[in-house]
């Protein structure tokens, strides 16, 4: 695997340096890749799920499940599923600054697991202390604003390990909450923070059929209408303000991409000629073509994220 070198080259440049670690992640991961809006039967899908759950908990010889509540769609969606399983599952609101009716929600939904489910133990813990803490130990700067995304990322981690020094105290197996469209769509998540889990339970789910398989499990209607955010900058930015286009728009990007993805490989054009991707680019209207640079642009200088440490020779 070659070291991956600073994104300071045109996109195309990038697509030739990450090629030799990225093209057989690629071809694994395209395997599972489906349509989006495919009509799932969402009894049968979140039957399946559970089943699995309960077997990886067995097969583990662990005791349960750990889920972080983030008051958003997907955690909720995570921590039912496990629920479901009835075996002993403890989820955890870590807020950090976040606003009350962040707080009220993710409550809400903790005492509606409580109510349905008898397995559940809930936690909560205000890590705002800790994070200033923290930041306080961090050597002077000047100017506070070029470690932004470093505040930003380190709430995060810092979650990831609250909830690791409980799953040593419970034996018991982090669930992860991340959907397709976030976690191989576009990378957006944090480096040793939403991959820092033990299973995956809704990777495979596009985030609309997040949506509607929650709805099917009648989870809390303000989750369902919560705008989703990552719940981490300041200015409260959702993750449409972030991202620039809607989850709507990342599929359509994701499914055309993929049928691009095929075409050329088909034809034995390598995935980073220039003007295949050129003509590409070109056949979509001025807001489709701006989603697809969106698309790429996160989906190749993010992919990073997904570089295991580079171990040396001796």
């Amino acid at each position: 695997m070659e070291i991956i070198k600073q994104l300071d080259c045109s996109i195309w440049q990038w697509l030739s340096q990450v090629e030799n670690w990225a093209c057989e992640t690629k071809k694994e991961i395209s395997k599972i890749l489906a349509m989006p809006n495919r009509k799932l039967n969402y009894k049968e899908v979140s039957e399946k799920l559970v089943s699995q759950l309960k077997e990886y908990l067995k097969a583990s010889w662990q005791k349960g499940f750990i889920v972080g509540v983030s008051w958003w769609i997907d955690s909720a969606l995570v921590s039912t599923l496990c629920a479901m399983t009835w075996e002993k599952v403890t989820v955890m609101d870590l807020p950090i600054h976040q606003k009350n009716d962040e707080v009220n929600r993710a409550n809400n939904h903790m005492n509606w697991l409580q109510e349905n489910f008898p397995n559940i133990e809930r936690y909560s813990i205000d890590l705002t202390e800790t994070f200033e803490t923290f930041k306080k130990a961090l050597p002077g700067i000047s100017d506070e604003t070029t470690r932004y995304m470093a505040y930003v990322n380190s709430r995060s981690r810092l979650r990831a390990v609250t909830l690791y020094a409980i799953w040593n105290e419970k034996n018991a197996i982090v669930a992860g909450t991340w959907n397709k469209v976030e976690d191989y769509g576009i990378w957006f998540f944090t480096k040793y923070w939403d991959w820092a889990v033990d299973i995956s339970p809704i990777w495979n789910l596009y985030k609309s059929e997040v949506y509607e398989m929650a709805r099917f499990l009648w989870i809390n209607d303000e989750i369902l209408k919560a705008r989703p955010t990552d719940w981490l900058h300041p200015n409260w930015a959702t993750d449409e303000d972030q991202i620039g286009c809607s989850y709507d728009e990342l599929e359509w990007a994701m499914n055309k991409h993929d049928e691009f993805m095929s075409i050329i490989t088909s034809n034995w054009i390598m995935w980073n000629d220039k003007k295949s991707n050129e003509n590409f680019l070109e056949s979509f209207s001025w807001r489709k073509k701006e989603v697809m640079k969106i698309y790429l642009s996160r989906h190749f200088a993010s992919a990073h994220k997904m570089v295991i440490p580079k171990v040396f020779e001796i």
